[in-house]
């Protein structure tokens, strides 16, 4: 075994892997950039180094930085986590030529299994099923020959990142463009590959895991089809889709296809598996390196990856055979994320000011955060990940969420109650599963308006930052804010109050509402609700709530000749990447003008109407801030006869 390992990532994955190192007795490594300077995994390694400034080309995607950070500290070995560098077969390379071992596959392997065109050709040659496609240099004529709807898709990573469908051929240049973005932004690489579309499809996976001494086994699947914008959100072990027999046969599949490409270490093969049809699966993909989602395979197998990770690199071999294997009970998994679901899931950020995160009695969380830390818009929005492990499904569902109630991150805005609404759909609980399940329901699992509790809530805090401080044991009772007057009815205080992007409301605090420094309790309409509280932050089975003092005035003058239809506003916090137009430019409705890019995530910003740019505050690289104003389109002025 190694003496001391480098973890070259960030996140609950730099500090999930520090545990296993640290519990094998390794010297953990971590490093950093600027941005993560105070970061979790910083402190919970045994030494960091910073490798560059916040922007991941400088810093975590630095090869040169990396190794250097590997060279003076003496890590024998690097592990990749995921994304940023994981399967990049130049850092695989590079490792190997300044005498480290790279924790996961040969940087053959990652290349041809990078190629995802080779890679299909190659497990086809295996006897295992693909769907069709190309790669670049052919890619439009491809996906013209193929016909919509299509799937464009990063050819050096995973994840979801990058992966645009197109369902309308002409656009297809401008998607072309976007995934392109997006893939180098990601990983590095804008190589793209297309692929037929799949209406209805599961997305199921299998583990595999290799020795360099020619043993081969799978351990078992996952369920992987409750996905947004083709980002995985939950994740379960095993499918309740596959009987004893299909699990068998892609499993023996999935070797095939490791054993094809001289797979040593921890991967998984992926699968598109039609629902009506599940004996008709195609190989999609093979990812070389850990999955975030292998907890629930660690839950059902007993068998940490991480560790044997690392016990392949060092050269032992798997003490256990294929029919050593056992899946045990049900494990699930929910990925919390940096977004805001009322906001259309837009990337969001902030300060983490309170933080509560199940562990135990059947629940783990997988985490980077701390209280205090900052969430910016440079890296993934993947923040922590909730996993359950319980002695069948339904047990496994109720588990989770229990866990996600419990799942507190005030200050920054996440998907957790969303994702908690989802495992009680019914189609969820009786695994009626399929990967555009997610996009189909999303709406009507996002609360249209704010509960009344939480706007009272906000009240009785504000009326309780109020009350005077006792002074040796007595309060002065003319000075309680509770609206006595002398021979009058109490006109107990009135707050106006406001929630980011809705209206504001003028709300009093409830009789008998209490107030703790980190909670807060009201009655409304003869029931009882708490909450957990932080700053202006209310929170409460997962979800939260920002909720500000409202000053009418302010408000006024804040928006004073700036606001109003004509006002382009950043969505989110992030960086304006393109800037297609210029003041004094005639635009059309709907033309896009901008994009922003936040956590590898574009979003476009179109004219709201015809009109002429009449102001443009921002270029390529600025930073913004959600709500900044961008730009303004002043409409054209009609004649009366128009109008």
């Amino acid at each position: 075994m190694f003496d001391t390992v480098l973890v070259a990532n960030r996140g609950e994955i730099a500090v999930r892997v520090i545990r296993t190192l640290r519990e094998l007795g390794v010297r953990s490594v971590a490093v950093y950039s600027d941005a993560d300077a105070d970061a979790r995994h910083v402190r919970e390694a045994d030494t960091a180094v910073r490798i560059g400034p916040p922007p991941a080309a400088e810093s975590y995607l630095s090869v040169p930085a990396l190794l250097d950070a590997a060279r003076r500290t003496g890590a024998q070995a690097v592990h990749p986590g995921y994304g940023f560098l994981a399967e990049n077969a130049g850092f695989a390379r590079a490792c190997a030529e300044a005498g480290l071992v790279f924790i996961g596959p040969s940087a053959e392997a990652i290349s041809l299994m990078g190629d995802k065109i080779r890679a299909k050709e190659t497990v086809k040659a295996a006897g295992v099923p693909v769907v069709p496609g190309a790669a670049d240099p052919e890619l439009a004529e491809a996906a013209r020959e193929l016909g919509a709807p299509v799937l464009l898709k990063p050819s050096a990573g995973g994840g979801g990142k990058g992966m645009r469908l197109v369902r309308d051929l002409a656009v297809l240049d401008e998607e072309i463009a976007a995934a392109r973005r997006e893939a180098r932004a990601s990983f590095g690489d804008d190589t793209l590959l297309v692929e037929r579309w799949i209406d209805g499809p599961r997305h199921i996976e299998i583990q595999v895991l290799a020795d360099t001494h020619g043993n081969v086994i799978h351990l078992g699947e996952r369920e992987c089809s409750l996905q947004r914008r083709h980002q995985k959100i939950i994740e379960e072990a095993p499918s309740v889709l596959l009987t004893p027999e299909l699990r068998a046969a892609m499993g023996a599949a999935a070797v095939e296809a490791a054993r094809s490409c001289g797979y040593v270490g921890a991967g998984t093969v992926e699968f598109i598996v039609p629902g009506g049809d599940p004996a008709s699966y195609c190989f999609m993909e093979m990812n070389t390196r850990l999955q975030v989602e292998h907890p629930v395979t660690e839950l059902v197998t007993g068998i940490d990856l991480v560790e044997w990770q690392l016990r392949v690199a060092a050269g032992e071999p798997l003490p256990f055979a294929q029919e050593d294997v056992r899946l045990d009970g049900w494990a699930i998994e929910a990925r919390i994320c940096a977004e805001d679901p009322s906001r259309g899931f837009l990337p969001s950020g902030g300060t983490v000011l309170a933080l509560h995160e199940p562990q135990g009695n059947g629940a783990r969380t997988d985490s980077g955060l701390s209280e205090g830390t900052e969430v910016g818009s440079l890296y993934d929005p993947m923040l922590s990940k909730v996993i359950v492990h319980a002695p069948d499904r339904p047990t496994a569902l109720r588990r989770l969420r229990a866990a996600l109630a419990d799942t507190v991150t005030l200050g920054v805005p996440t998907n957790a109650g969303f994702l908690r609404r989802l495992l009680a759909h019914p189609d969820v609980a009786s695994g009626d599963l399929d990967t555009g399940l997610v996009e189909r329901e999303a709406e009507g699992l996002v609360p249209k308006d704010v509960p009344a509790e939480v706007y009272a809530a906000a009240a009785a805090v504000r009326l309780a930052e109020l009350a005077p401080a006792p002074r040796d044991g007595w309060t002065d009772p003319f000075s309680v804010p509770n609206g006595w007057r002398l021979g009058g009815t109490p006109n107990p205080p009135a707050f106006p109050v406001r929630v980011p992007g809705l209206e504001p409301v003028t709300v009093e605090a409830p009789p008998g509402a209490r107030v703790a420094d980190a909670s807060v309790t009201v009655v409304v309409d003869g029931v009882t609700h708490t909450f957990h509280r932080a700053g202006a932050w209310l929170g409460r089975d997962g979800d939260s709530w920002h909720v500000l003092d409202h000053d009418p005035v302010e408000a006024a003058l804040g928006g004073a000749g700036r606001g109003g239809a004509d006002t382009l506003a950043a969505p989110m916090p992030g960086t304006v990447t393109v800037v297609k137009v210029s003041v004094g430019d005639e635009v059309e409705a709907g033309q896009s003008l901008l994009v922003v890019e936040a956590m590898k995530m574009e979003h476009v910003i179109s004219a709201p109407h015809a009109g002429t740019v009449t102001e443009l505050d921002v270029t390529p690289g600025t930073a913004v801030a959600m709500d900044q104003v961008l730009a303004v389109v002043t409409p054209h002025e009609t004649s009366g006869e128009e109008a």
